[in-house]
C-alpha cells in the first residue's frame, strides 16, 4: 500500500516536539500513558490501511448524488460510520457520562491526521455527528442528551450544524430561519439551509440537525439567534418516530470532496416541523461557536493531512521516475549516462522539500493548538484561562495556514509529476481538487483573518499575543543552546519584530476608529503572522531534532533527525522571507481597496 502518513513523524510530534505526556498529570487524562496512546494510533493507522484508504478514488469517481429526494453515498459511508460507533471512534473526546472515553483533543487531531491523509472524504461525517452531539451534551437539557446523544456516538443517526443561508452566505446576522413557540415547549421551524455537509445520505437512520434561527419576536442581528436541535424524524422512545418535515432539496456537486454530501434543506414547507431550544434563547451563536471552533480546527487537519499524502505520493515519483541527467563539472550532461532519477534534480528536492515543511509544520501547530484545548477543558485557575487565550489566538492561524499553503503544497506536489500530475492516473490531481475547498469551509480566509487581528490579537489588551510571544522566547531560548540553531533563533527574532512593526501601525487606527483601514489588509496579516508561527514551530522541531541527535535520548535514527534540521533550515531560507513581502504591503500608506464615499464611482 502506497505511504500516505509517517507515522514516526507524528510521533515525534507528539512525544518529543509537543510533550503530550505533560497532559496526564490533569485528572481527566490521568489513565493514559504512553504506550497506551501509541496502541490508540496503530489501531487507527490498521483501520485507514483496511477501511478507508483504499476507497479514496473511488468515492471520488462515484461521487454523493441525489435522486428523487434521496441522497445516495457510496457504500463506504454506511460501514463506517457503523464501525466508528461500534467501536467507540466518534465519541473518543467525551465525558464517559455521555458514552465517551475522555481522550485528550490531541490524540484525538492525531488520529484524525491517519484517517484524513487515507480519505478526507470520510471525516466529515464522523466530526460532525460528534461535534453535534457535543454541542447538545453541554448546553441542552437531559432530555435532549437522553433522545439524542447515544445514537449519534453509536453512528445510527447523524448530525450536523446549519448556519449558511441562501441569502446570506456568511453573515449570520441576515440569518431568516424563523422560530415560533409552541405551548408543548417546542417550536416550529421555517426556513432554508444550503451547503450542509453531511446533511443527508443512505448512511443514517436519522439526522440530527443543530440549527440556528430566531424565536419569533427575537432582536435583529447576532443578538437575536438561536439553536435548536431538529431531527429529520422524530424520536418515539429512542426510535424512530414520524417525518419531521425536513426535506433535502438537492445535493451540490462540487469540484472536491465528491465522496462527502453536502445538501440543501428546507425546514417546515408544511409548516410541520418541529425543533427543541438548546442553551438560553437569543445565545444560539455564542453556543454553535464551540461547535465551529473545533471544526475549524478539523479542517486545519484535512488540509494538512490532505496535503500530507500529496507530500508522499509526489516523494514517491520523484524516487522513481527516472528523466534527465545531472550537471557534471564541466557544465555538461553526458548523454550516455543513465537518465538520473529526478529526486536528485535540485529544482525538484526544492518543491519536495516546501511540500514537507509547510504539512509538517501545519501539523505541529495544530497539534500544539489541541494540546491548549485539552488544558483549557481539564485545567483549572489562571492555567486554564490562559490555555484558552492561546487556543483562541491560534485557531484561526490553525485553520488558515493549511488551507492556504495547503493548495500550494499539493500544487509544488502535482508539479513535480509533471504532466502525469495533471492526468487522472495519477492521485495528486484529486488531492488538488479536495484541498481547495478548506479554505472556504468553517468561515473563509477572509473570515478568519478579520477574526486573528480583530478580535484575537486585541483580546483583553493583547494578553493572548503576550503569552504566544513567551513560548515563543521560551523555545528560542533553548534553541539558542545549541550553535547551530543560533542563527534561525535570529531569524525567527526578526519575524516577530516585523509583526510588532505592523501593530505598531495598526492597532492606533483601530484606537482611533479607522476600523474599515484597520481590517483592510488582515488576510495580508494572516500570512505575516501565521508564517512566522510555524517558522516557530519548525525552530521547536529543529531544537528537539538536535537535542535528540546530542544527548543520543530520541526514539528515532540519525537519519530521522537530521532530516528535521534540513527541513527547518529550508524553511528559514525559502520560506520564512515572505513576512518582508507582507511586512512591504502592510506599512505601505497607499488605500487602494476600501471605497471612500467620494469614490463610490470608480469602477475595478
Amino acid at each position: 500500500m502506497a505511504t500516505y502518513v509517517n507515522m514516526d513523524q507524528l510521533r515525534f510530534l507528539l512525544h518529543e516536539v509537543h510533550s503530550m505526556e505533560d497532559l496526564f498529570r490533569l485528572p481527566r487524562y490521568s489513565e493514559f500513558d504512553k504506550e497506551s496512546i501509541d496502541i490508540l494510533l496503530d489501531s487507527a493507522k490498521a483501520w485507514a490501511d483496511q477501511d478507508w484508504y483504499p476507497f479514496y478514488r473511488d468515492m471520488d469517481e462515484k461521487p454523493a448524488f441525489y435522486k428523487d429526494g434521496i441522497v445516495y453515498s457510496h457504500p463506504q459511508v454506511k460501514k463506517v460510520m457503523k464501525d466508528a460507533g461500534d467501536n467507540g471512534w466518534i465519541g473518543m473526546y467525551f465525558d464517559r457520562e455521555h458514552g465517551g472515553a475522555q481522550v485528550p483533543h490531541t490524540v484525538v487531531n492525531a488520529i484524525n491526521h491517519i484517517l484524513e491523509a487515507a480519505n478526507n472524504h470520510l471525516t466529515g461525517y464522523l466530526g460532525l455527528t460528534a461535534g453535534s452531539a457535543h454541542l447538545i451534551t453541554t448546553f441542552g437539557t437531559q432530555s435532549l442528551i437522553d433522545r439524542f446523544v447515544a445514537h449519534m456516538l453509536a453512528g445510527k443517526w447523524a448530525g450536523t450544524m446549519c448556519l449558511t443561508e441562501p441569502q446570506a452566505g456568511s453573515s449570520l446576522s441576515d440569518v431568516k430561519t424563523m422560530a415560533y413557540p409552541q405551548a408543548d415547549g417546542s417550536y416550529k421551524i421555517k426556513g432554508q439551509k444550503i451547503f450542509i455537509s453531511g446533511g443527508d445520505h443512505e448512511a443514517a437512520d436519522n439526522f440530527v440537525h443543530l440549527v440556528l434561527a430566531r424565536i419569533e419576536g427575537a432582536p435583529a442581528g447576532t443578538k437575536g439567534i438561536s439553536l435548536f436541535v431538529v431531527p429529520k424524524y422524530l424520536d418515539n422512545e429512542g426510535e424512530i418516530g414520524a417525518y419531521n418535515d425536513v426535506l433535502t432539496a438537492g445535493d451540490f456537486q462540487k469540484m472536491g470532496q465528491r465522496g462527502y454530501s453536502t445538501v440543501h434543506l428546507v425546514f417546515g414547507e408544511n409548516d410541520n416541523c418541529l425543533g427543541w431550544l438548546v442553551g438560553e434563547a437569543n445565545a444560539g451563536l455564542k453556543q454553535m461557536f464551540q461547535m465551529m471552533n473545533g471544526a475549524r480546527i478539523d479542517v486545519g487537519m484535512t488540509a494538512a493531512s490532505t496535503a500530507t499524502a500529496a507530500y508522499y505520493a509526489s516523494l514517491q515519483y520523484a524516487n522513481e521516475r527516472p528523466q534527465g541527467r545531472r550537471m557534471e563539472s564541466n557544465g555538461r550532461k553526458n548523454p550516455n549516462q543513465e537518465p538520473a532519477l529526478i529526486i536528485e534534480h535540485a529544482d525538484v528536492r526544492r518543491m519536495l522539500l516546501k511540500q514537507k515543511s509547510i504539512v509538517e509544520g501545519a501539523v505541529s501547530l495544530l497539534i500544539e493548538t489541541a494540546k491548549y484545548a485539552d488544558f483549557y477543558m481539564a485545567g483549572e485557575g489562571e492555567e486554564k484561562k490562559e490555555n484558552q487565550l492561546l487556543l483562541e489566538l491560534l485557531t484561526p492561524m490553525a485553520k488558515t495556514f493549511p488551507s492556504e499553503r495547503g493548495k500550494e503544497a499539493i500544487d509544488n506536489g502535482l508539479q513535480v509529476l509533471g504532466g502525469y500530475g495533471f492526468c487522472t492516473d495519477f492521485i495528486l490531481q484529486q488531492y488538488y481538487r479536495d484541498v481547495r475547498i478548506m479554505s472556504l469551509y468553517e468561515g473563509t480566509t477572509g473570515i478568519q483573518s478579520l477574526d486573528l487581528l480583530g478580535r484575537k490579537i486585541t483580546m483583553e489588551n493583547g494578553k493572548a499575543l503576550q503569552l504566544l510571544m513567551a513560548k515563543i522566547k521560551q523555545t528560542m531560548a533553548e534553541a539558542e543552546t545549541y550553535d547551530e540553531l543560533k542563527p534561525y533563533v535570529k531569524k525567527l527574532e526578526a519575524g516577530l519584530a516585523d509583526v510588532q512593526t505592523v501593530l505598531a501601525k495598526l492597532v492606533p487606527l483601530a484606537m482611533s476608529g479607522e476600523y474599515e483601514l484597520f481590517l483592510a489588509d488582515a488576510t495580508i496579516f494572516m500570512d505575516l503572522a501565521s508564517t512566522v508561527v510555524i517558522g516557530y514551530q519548525w525552530l521547536k522541531m529543529g531544537t528537539a531534532a538536535k537535542k535528540a541527535l546530542v544527548t543520543g535520548t530520541g526514539s528515532f535514527d540519525q537519519n530521522f533527525y537530521e532530516s528535521k534540521l534540513h527541513t527547518m533550515k529550508y524553511y528559514f531560507k525559502y520560506e520564512l522571507p515572505r513576512t518582508k513581502a507582507c511586512l512591504d504591503t502592510l506599512m505601505n500608506e497607499e488605500e487602494l481597496t476600501i471605497v471612500r464615499e467620494e469614490e463610490e464611482s470608480v469602477i475595478i
